[in-house]
């Protein structure tokens, strides 16, 4: 691991995404709350959660951190069939929370996956990705995919 001990405690913020991608017949069970196994999108909420204050224990060379707060919001997107997991954490300490919001998402993803699978298989699971983080030496970040400077690798 990284020794951080000489860092600066500061206020860390870190938000990610995920979205699942789904039959629209699979949505609509799942806004209804239709789905066999229960509450998926309170389930995958507390997944979330829990996958944020476990991320030390899931990625090898994380160091545990005391989470001041970790929220996690799903956003249907009818228009493409879709949910949009959003997970923001917070803490005070010495290295950043974006490990913690990117496990939060994707665990949250892959509940909901499990949950709606018996009704459909093919649901796909794409753009995890760091949407903005505060705090810290390198400072803050904004994803160039959302802020429109995103320019496609050369080949």
């Amino acid at each position: 691991m990284v020794d951080v001990g000489g860092k600066d405690t500061t206020r860390r913020e870190a938000e990610a995404q995920a979205m699942i991608h789904m039959q629209p017949a699979t949505l609509d069970l799942l806004l209804a709350h239709k789905l066999p196994k229960g509450d998926v999108l309170a389930t995958a909420r507390i997944a979330g959660i829990m996958a944020a204050k476990r991320t030390s224990d899931l990625i090898p060379l994380c160091h545990p951190l005391a989470l001041s707060a970790v929220e996690i919001a799903i956003e249907p997107h009818p228009e493409v069939s879709a949910l949009r997991i959003i997970s923001t954490v917070r803490c005070t300490g010495r290295t950043g929370v974006e490990m913690e919001a990117l496990t939060a998402a994707t665990v949250a993803a892959l509940t909901i996956y499990d949950m709606a699978k018996a009704v459909d298989r093919a649901m796909t699971i794409s753009d995890v990705l760091l949407r903005h983080k505060t705090g810290g030496v390198r400072g803050d970040f904004s994803h160039p995919t959302l802020t429109g400077d995103h320019q496609p690798p050369t080949d």
